[in-house]
């Protein structure tokens, strides 16, 4: 890969010196750094350039140095890089400077990602410093390596470990701590109201996460799935748990292998001639399937006893899962429950409630595919693959550091923006609609004999046509009520209504 300076740059540094210089075949990371020749910090598109005061020095060391200090942790490009480079060089780095951090942060790096043990002496003084530079992204808890004195604090294990760099976006909101948030807002509410909306949210949601992938299921497939959520997280999370879910997805399985791939997978389409995959995504090798869901629990349960950001961590591994995709089928709604298990488990939603996180996707879903293609879309030109005889795919070379190497920053960003929404409007929202039915059929039920069959109609016939009962409910439903309770009714609904939104199908 040969790399393009920005406009008005004049060098490349750390990560893009390192890609370019060694010609390393990975996904960029989303942000690349230069340096340019003016005295100012300046941010483009996909680049940051910085003035010339910043110029490390052009060799492997300067460019490791920058690339740590301004740039944080790209495990992928790394892994990449020392797979490129022999490990004397590494060792003649700490050599030269045996008490920097930076020098034991790349020795650190360089044994954790290659599985080795280079011929150097275990560090015996100094400070015992962080891998993760914890003011350009999220880490997980502290484990001493005594080798190097350094703290690993890593948020993840070697066969997965995505990193999340620190956003203002995600500042903001991990500042505006929504988890308190919901449960001030249910504390206020009345025990059988917040079952109600619970039970409408939980419905709503799953709904959702079928419309999501083009299905529209009976009800009760809607309401098995439902419950089946409402229950996310009481379980530890494990392979067998996601294999039994899959199973409880798959209700047909004459045409689908219920379990692990033992082939390859894609997303995507087939030409219409040939019958060629034309794929968007492509899935992790069948052969790797074990090892990185392993791996995603082994991280899971890492971060679950730390104080790892929840929503954080529903990121990392729903859409690790989703990314891996190790089942023929069902991994788009056993993506979104892991986002309900670990919301429920590490206690962020208030007990008894489910945000409906599918159901606020829906509403986005264009931004959503977005979300998925920014990992799925630089990754296809580094996956080598042929069409089977079964027009599936077959990947010829080895793809593991795609899946358990990847910058979750955007997946992150995009899943806290559903998750404040949630909060903020649809759970305050479906509450408040809740509290003015009940108002309203309690002034019907004052005046008129209805059963609630009838009432609830009557709110639907309103709903959805503006507070005004239709010709057809006035000639069939609702034939029996004058013109005068006809009037009172639309009146009183329209005043208890009047800031709710109409939507259809509510």
């Amino acid at each position: 890969m040969h790399l393009s300076l920005p406009l008005g740059a004049i060098s490349f540094a750390g990560y893009s010196a390192l890609i370019e210089r060694y010609q390393l075949a990975v996904p960029l990371p989303d942000r690349l750094f230069a340096i340019h020749a003016t005295h100012q910090v300046q941010h483009a598109s996909t680049w940051s350039l910085l003035t010339p005061r910043h110029t490390p020095s052009d060799d492997l060391f300067g460019h490791l140095t920058f690339a740590l200090k301004y740039e944080g942790i790209h495990l992928g490009v790394l892994r990449a890089l020392f797979q490129k480079i022999s490990s004397a060089q590494i060792e003649c780095i700490v050599l030269a400077e045996p008490t920097s951090a930076y020098s034991r942060r790349i020795w650190f790096l360089y044994e954790w990602l290659m599985q080795t043990c280079l011929l150097l002496d275990d560090v015996k003084q100094g400070n015992f410093v962080d891998v993760v530079n914890t003011k350009l992204q999220y880490a997980g808890p502290v484990r001493k390596e005594k080798r190097y004195r350094i703290n690993n604090n890593l948020p993840g294990c070697r066969d997965f470990c995505p990193l999340i760099r620190k956003t203002p976006a995600l500042d903001e909101w991990l500042a505006r701590d929504l988890s308190n948030q919901a449960r001030q807002s249910t504390q206020q509410c009345h025990l059988d109201l917040l079952a109600r909306a619970a039970a409408f949210l939980l419905l709503a949601d799953s709904k959702a996460s079928y419309v999501i992938e083009g299905e529209y299921p009976p009800h009760t497939r809607i309401e098995r799935w439902g419950q089946i959520i409402g229950e996310a997280g009481l379980e530890p999370l494990s392979l067998t748990l996601l294999e039994r879910l899959q199973c409880q997805v798959l209700v047909d399985q004459r045409f689908v292998r219920a379990g692990l791939r033992d082939t390859g997978g894609f997303i995507g389409l087939h030409d219409r001639s040939t019958g060629m995959p034309l794929p968007e995504h492509i899935s992790a090798k069948a052969a790797d399937l074990v090892r990185l869901l392993d791996g995603l629990v082994e991280t899971y349960q890492l971060l679950l006893e730390s104080d790892f950001p929840p929503v954080l961590l529903a990121s990392v591994v729903s859409f690790g899962f989703v990314f891996i995709h190790p089942f023929e089928d069902g991994n788009g709604r056993l993506h979104r429950y892991l986002m309900h298990h670990v919301l429920a488990e590490t206690g962020f939603v208030p007990q008894g409630l489910v945000f409906p996180v599918s159901a606020v996707i829906l509403e986005c879903v264009e931004q959503y595919r977005q979300v998925l293609q920014a990992y799925s879309k630089p990754r296809l030109k580094y996956i080598e693959w042929y069409p089977t005889p079964e027009n599936n795919v077959a990947v010829t070379n080895d793809t593991l550091d795609l899946y358990r190497y990847f910058d979750a920053t955007r997946q992150a960003e995009f899943l806290y923006s559903c998750v404040a929404y949630t909060v903020e409007h649809t759970l305050p929202d479906e509450v408040a609609y809740l509290q003015k039915y009940d108002e309203f059929t309690a002034y019907v039920s004052s005046r008129i004999d209805m059963p609630m069959r009838l009432l609830d109609l009557l709110v639907r016939f309103l709903q959805h046509n503006h507070g005004v009962l239709s010709k057809r409910a006035l000639n069939k439903e609702f034939a029996a009520l004058t013109a005068e309770e006809v009037s009172d009714l639309e009146l009183k609904y329209q005043l208890i209504f009047a800031d709710t939104a109409v939507e259809d199908g509510e």
